[in-house]
């Protein structure tokens, strides 16, 4: 008697993203009310919010000069001219009963950005487009009522909606564009992409191509909403994978049903569950908004607006790599943050010694820094430390030509964060600290060091083995014994040049 394993069919995932991106302009969309999180209850609303009879809306330029730019990065096509568009359903977070969107005719056309794996590659994803549109309110649900609470302060909230084609296929590629995405937004000062606040939002679109006797079978689409975090992107989109193949499974003759799904993400449960079937353009009833005007954009428009497309995360990673010499990961840490990666360009500008500068910034800096954020409960950068590229680049060049060691630039640095503007090699200075570079001081030091360890000297002489162990004790001996005064390098010399001459004599 034979047994047979079942093999799971071979299958390709296929992820669209349409990502929610909160503007941060002063003022709403379409009204001068305030825009902003954090204000009480309903407090940031106004006539137009509440969609009071005899209200007309305004365009909210800026908003749509951020748009334009976050279209720029993404290398879309900006449109010569587009419209606004109502999209109509009713929930109590809209009291207009309507959205006022884009549909035919987005802001932002089709582009594509190349995006860096964790492997070192990097693949191209499509941008299908990217189109501006007002907020909803916000409906909250408190335990034990059985009403709904209703705070209109996020309705008419600039918003961009930005889609890709279906080009991700694995849940770590949706997390990685989407963390991706949150940089330009920040690199660009068009969003503050705070996760816990709701200024980005996913919403995954996922489905399946499964190969099945010699058929390729795809699975309806589903589209997870309203994720807000990218751990959360990630956990959703491996449950909806399998979730969607075990259906599969339990029945695979029967050809899965075309038509798209929405549902939500219980992060406790880890679990998508059904919410609705999802809507289709012709549900919302579209149609041009007969109180805004159609927008035409100059080229001159988007000329002037285009300075503000800084350099962004991915080519300044690529630039730290490839004239710096740095690795991918040093790279990715100093251009997380826009300010960070500034305030390195600067120090570097100043003929700081670039690989210094990085040790710099990414040991005492990012230690200070992690320090402060836990004290205060909150973010703070290297940038938010006190210390001017100036002070920096003084620093990197002190090490560099032996003023004092890496070591001692820890102390120096903490003095520098204590005491606005000092000087690094004033500070070096008081806290006794500048590198001696005596011959016959630095010989002293390395005598003691011999004299107190003879058990590193007859490895040194006898095991092959520990030769270099034993260098290495000896040199951090030496710099123990001239409490780190000594210059590292002339301590190298001189010690092996003794060790050397010992073991020729066998002594």
């Amino acid at each position: 008697m034979s047994t047979t394993t079942a093999v799971e069919p071979q299958y390709k995932v296929l992820i669209g993203m349409e990502i929610h991106v909160q503007l941060a302009t002063k003022s709403k969309m379409f009204t001068g009310a305030a825009n902003g999180f954090g204000g009480a209850p309903n407090s940031q609303v106004d006539p137009v919010i509440l969609g009071l009879p005899g209200v007309l809306p305004v365009i909210n330029k800026r908003a749509v000069e951020m748009a334009m730019m976050v279209g720029l990065a993404l290398n879309c096509q900006i449109a010569p001219h587009t419209k606004w568009d109502r999209k109509s359903y009713y929930y109590p977070d809209l009291p207009k009963n309507y959205q006022i969107s884009q549909y035919d005719q987005p802001l932002c056309g089709p582009g594509s950005i190349e995006l860096p794996l964790s492997d070192g590659s990097s693949k191209s994803v499509r941008i299908r487009r990217a189109h501006l549109e007002e907020d909803a309110g916000k409906l909250m649900h408190e335990a034990g009522m059985t009403e709904s609470l209703v705070d209109l302060n996020r309705a008419g909230t600039p918003l961009l909606e930005i889609v890709t084609e279906p080009d991700l296929n694995s849940p770590e590629e949706a997390r990685l564009f989407g963390e991706e995405l949150r940089r330009i937004c920040r690199y660009l000062a068009v969003s503050h992409g705070i996760m816990q606040q709701g200024h980005m939002r996913f919403e995954p679109n996922i489905n399946l191509h499964i190969y099945h006797n010699g058929k390729t079978v795809k699975t309806a689409i589903t589209e997870v909403k309203n994720l807000n975090s990218f751990r959360s992107v990630e956990r959703a989109c491996s449950y909806e994978i399998q979730r969607q193949l075990a259906e599969f499974l339990a029945n695979p003759e029967v050809v899965p049903s075309q038509g798209k799904s929405t549902r939500g993400w219980d992060d406790d449960k880890g679990m998508t569950l059904l919410q609705r079937e999802k809507e289709e353009a012709h549900d919302y009833r579209y149609f041009p908004d007969p109180d805004l005007v159609p927008l035409h954009v100059d080229p001159t428009w988007v000329n002037d607006i285009r300075p503000g497309v800084v350099e962004l995360p991915i080519a300044r990673r690529k630039r730290y790599q490839e004239k710096f010499g740095m690795s991918a990961k040093e790279a990715f840490s100093l251009t997380e943050e826009r300010d960070v990666a500034d305030l390195f360009d600067q120090a570097a500008s100043l003929g700081a010694p670039v690989r210094r500068l990085t040790n710099l910034f990414l040991g005492p800096a990012a230690k200070m820094a992690n320090e402060a954020a836990s004290a205060e409960a909150a973010t703070v950068l290297i940038s938010d430390l006190p210390v001017t590229a100036q002070q920096y680049a003084k620093l990197a060049e002190l090490i560099e030509s032996g003023g004092i060691s890496a070591t001692s630039a820890v102390p120096v640095f903490e003095y520098l964060v204590k005491n606005l503007n000092a000087d690094p090699a004033d500070a070096a200075q008081k806290l006794g600290l500048v590198q001696v570079r005596d011959q016959n001081q630095t010989e002293a030091w390395v005598m003691q060091a011999i004299a107190a360890n003879p058990q590193a000297i007859s490895d040194y002489k006898n095991n092959p083995k520990k030769k270099q162990a034993s260098m290495g004790f000896l040199r951090g001996a030496v710099m123990k014994a001239s409490q780190g005064k000594a210059d590292p390098k002339l301590v190298g010399e001189i010690l092996e040049t003794k060790l050397n001459a010992a073991a020729a004599d066998g002594a």
